[in-house]
């Protein structure tokens, strides 16, 4: 993989995190939000964004 690709997953990863922070959620199966993968964090923003429009 290229630096420019490993350096836009690492972005995307960290862009998560953020959102997924300011949504009030920390941790996903007793794990850190920092310890997950990109594919996690995806599954785990979606989730999170579905929950919050059907309030």
């Amino acid at each position: 993989m290229s630096k420019n690709a490993e350096e836009y997953l690492e972005s995307r990863r960290q862009e998560l995190i953020e959102k997924l922070l300011n949504k009030g959620v920390f941790k996903i199966g007793g794990h850190q939000l920092y310890h997950l993968t990109l594919r996690e964090l995806e599954a785990e923003y979606a989730h999170v964004a579905t929950r919050h429009q059907e309030v």
